[in-house]
């Protein structure tokens, strides 16, 4: 019971929230140091997905109204990049600074993606099928694969009817 409350308290200073133009800089950073970090779980090289280190893709996102931040006490400490279409959704990618590994942060983004998104009834994505992590956290998320095609795995999850 106590570590379900110090967990709850945890994650009490962290928001998720649609991110602007001026926060592209420094989305661009962590998103360039978490993708070049999976060189260290199966990638072939530090690289990431198209744009993952541009600021001007993350400037453009966030006019598009696509990109978000995740912040703990007022600092930026992950991202996510999203596509709402009609009442799908497609996770573009969700990035986590490698500081911040394996302290959560990413189930809580996906648990907020899930919740904030009230109309979506199907949420999609997608990763290398090269990546451990990332295959077994969508999969603990209750994702399933629904494709590989071209070294990528799809993944989908169906909203439960409320």
């Amino acid at each position: 019971m106590f570590l379900q409350h110090a967990r709850k308290a945890q994650f009490m200073s962290l928001r998720f929230l649609k991110a602007g133009t001026s926060d592209a800089l420094t989305l661009n950073g962590i998103s360039k140091r978490a993708f070049d970090s999976d060189v260290f779980v199966g990638g072939p090289s530090a690289e990431g997905p198209p744009g993952y280190q541009s600021v001007s893709f993350h400037t453009k996102m966030a006019r598009q109204g696509h990109l978000y931040k995740l912040t703990e006490e007022g600092l930026t400490v992950g991202g996510a990049i999203l596509f709402l279409q009609g009442d799908a959704l497609n996770i573009g990618r969700i990035f986590v600074a490698p500081e911040h590994f394996r302290k959560g942060y990413g189930a809580f983004m996906m648990q907020e993606i899930e919740s904030m998104f009230t109309g979506v009834k199907a949420f999609t994505l997608d990763t290398p099928d090269w990546n451990i992590r990332t295959n077994s956290f969508y999969t603990k998320l209750g994702y399933t694969e629904i494709k590989r095609d071209r070294g990528l795995i799809t993944y989908s999850k169906r909203k439960a009817d409320e």
